[in-house]
């Protein structure tokens, strides 16, 4: 039999899978579906990360989150109320060009490692 239904306040959330710029913590880690919210301060730019197997989903309560990816030089704004998917194994990196903190809540089902940090995608030569 799995765990019993349960909740997870908000002060028992620890602290996870450090990407330099961003402050992510953890509500629960199963198997195949991690849980929990990241917090981007005003002007942070996280370093470019994937979440390997994992299809990730992120809901912004609040703020702005900026989403640059490898293969595009553009980027993508998404604000309160707006969901985020990213493909697994993508090359991304966040930022927030807001002046409030941004607050979105991650949920990730595949059961990777949830965090690669990889080097800037842009700085490698591809012939």
């Amino acid at each position: 039999m799995s765990e019993p239904v349960r909740v997870i306040k908000a002060g028992a959330l620890v602290a996870a899978d450090p990407t330099p710029g961003m402050f992510r913590t953890r509500a629960f880690e199963l198997p195949l579906l991690w849980a929990g919210q990241v917090v981007t301060e005003p002007g942070a730019i996280s370093g470019w990360h994937h979440h390997d197997r994992n299809e990730s989903s992120l809901y912004i309560v609040s703020g702005v989150l900026r989403l640059e990816f490898e293969g595009s030089d553009e980027y993508l704004d998404a604000v309160a109320g707006d969901f985020v998917h990213v493909p697994s194994f993508t090359i991304h990196r966040e930022s927030n060009p807001s002046s409030k903190p941004s607050l979105a809540i991650i949920a990730r089902a595949g059961g990777g490692i949830p965090t690669v940090n990889v080097a800037d995608p842009r700085s490698t030569s591809r012939d």
